[in-house]
């Protein structure tokens, strides 16, 4: 499956954005999703995911009660609505998915199968 991030961009502090991420070639049938980000200089970390055959959502604790993820299996897209944006959620965003990925593995990047080619989100203050 190939995935397509958009959604990025320029907001004050304070403000949202809604990241999407659609997938080609296939379905998200069987999948687990997942949004990660990267600043500048720093490890690509873990933010949200939504494991196949789990209705719980997982969140990095910075995002939990600010960002919420889903997804629409029927449009094979996947979804990050952020509010309350900070100058430190500044970063690319790459949404990824995997048929395999066990529990304990969802924050780890190189479990991950399937990224897309990351969405920037610059949050200014």
């Amino acid at each position: 499956v190939q995935l397509q991030a958009s959604g990025g961009g320029l907001v004050q502090a304070g403000g949202s954005l809604r990241l999407s991420c659609a997938a080609s070639g296939g379905t998200f049938s069987g999948y687990s999703l997942g949004w990660f980000r990267q600043g500048t200089g720093k490890e690509r970390e873990f933010v949200a995911a939504i494991k196949w055959g789990n209705s719980n959502p997982f969140y990095e604790d910075s995002v939990k009660g600010r960002f919420t993820i889903s997804r629409d299996n029927a449009k094979s897209t996947l979804y990050l609505q952020m509010n309350s944006l900070q100058p430190e959620d500044t970063a690319v965003y790459y949404c990824t998915a995997s048929r395999t990925i066990i529990l304990s593995s969802l924050r780890v990047p190189s479990s991950w199968n399937y990224w897309g080619q990351g969405t920037l989100v610059t949050v200014s203050s």
